[in-house]
């Protein structure tokens, strides 16, 4: 084995930077606080970047299995009126396919089986991990893959970056049958999107100002185009996932410290969902994470995390920064001039 490592977190980034590490020939293991991996979530959209990315991890088989491409999606007013299209076709045109939707469940079952097929990568769950500086003396590298509220980012990286709230808060659930339209629906502080998931299913997502009880969710849109009462009302509410909106903020100076220390996901760069990259860029920091460690080798590990910070830092936060601006936007309360400037969007 070239070096050790662990990696403290069992979501997307976590399991992806461990398959990655292993197959760089490390010897890896993975810690998780919750006494199981979370399943919880809808459907993440999957660029076609991250989707090459899955590849070179070797998870491409098993994820394509389960998952369906995203086309044909608008954004439209409350009443159904057709402002502008999303950008998929110019990016299944660029890419030479589509971006793609999985439900979280599947892909993080595809993670696990790809790590499970090494056949000697620990996954520790319930581990709380409190003592971070006894993680990097015993280890080569530790890699902070633990959310927004990062234990690992705290321990090295201060905390002076930290969760914030924007406000608003976001439901999201299943519907058993299509919708026949997908995309997004923009009011006033609020909006709500539907998206393939899988045959006979829809996913969708709702965000709407300061905390609502999922009784009332139903008359934040009420009046709007169909069939957006019909999922809200034909859904089991105890269905329904909720979660204030948060982002990392200000953004971090470097991802990477002490030169054995790396953050990849939230723990990095937690942004608002509003362009659907949270996975994306996790599985984009795991992969380089493993490739700039397996190009550089373990006795130069410190300018292995150099190029993966110089690799990842910028776009990361680019994203980050686009998708709270994003939100902003969707929830203003200035829809006419909002709207105006989305009908200039290119069809």
């Amino acid at each position: 084995m070239t070096g050790t490592a662990v990696v403290v977190g069992a979501g997307i980034g976590g399991l992806a930077t461990a398959i990655g590490l292993r197959r760089a020939g490390w010897s890896v293991s993975v810690v998780e606080r919750r006494t199981e991996t979370a399943r919880y979530g809808t459907a993440l959209g999957i660029h076609p970047t991250a989707q090459s990315a899955l590849e070179r991890l070797g998870v491409d088989a098993a994820f394509g299995g389960r998952a369906v491409p995203y086309r044909g999606a608008r954004i439209r007013t409350p009443e159904g009126r057709v402002l502008a299209s999303l950008p998929l076709e110019r990016i299944e045109r660029k890419a030479g396919r589509p971006e793609l939707l999985i439900s979280r469940p599947h892909l993080i079952d595809a993670l696990l089986a790809a790590l499970d097929a090494f056949g000697d990568v620990p996954l520790t769950y319930g581990e709380n991990v409190f003592d971070v500086e006894a993680l990097v003396t015993g280890h080569d590298l530790v890699v902070g893959a633990d959310g927004i509220r990062s234990v690992v980012r705290a321990a090295y990286f201060g905390e002076r970056s930290g969760p914030r709230e924007v406000g608003t808060v976001a439901w999201i659930g299943t519907a058993d049958f299509e919708s026949g339209i997908h995309g997004e629906t923009w009011g006033s502080g609020r909006f709500f999107g539907m998206t393939p998931v899988e045959p006979g299913r829809t996913n969708w997502y709702a965000t709407v100002p300061g905390t609502v009880p999922a009784g009332d969710l139903p008359g934040y849109f009420e009046g709007w185009h169909d069939p957006i009462p019909r999922i809200l009302t034909e859904t089991d509410p105890a269905g329904w996932i909720s979660y204030g909106i948060r982002h990392l903020f200000p953004a971090l100076p470097a991802f990477v410290r002490a030169g054995k220390v790396a953050l990849v996901g939230d723990a990095a760069h937690a942004m608002t969902p509003n362009l659907g990259q949270g996975a994306c860029t996790a599985v984009l920091d795991a992969e380089a994470l493993a490739r700039n460690v397996a190009r550089h080798g373990r006795s130069a590990l410190p300018a292995a995390l150099r190029g993966y910070d110089a690799e990842r830092r910028r776009s990361a936060q680019r994203v980050a920064f686009g998708s709270r601006g994003l939100h902003r936007f969707m929830t203003t309360g200035r829809t006419g001039l909002r709207d105006s400037l989305v009908r200039l969007l290119p069809g």
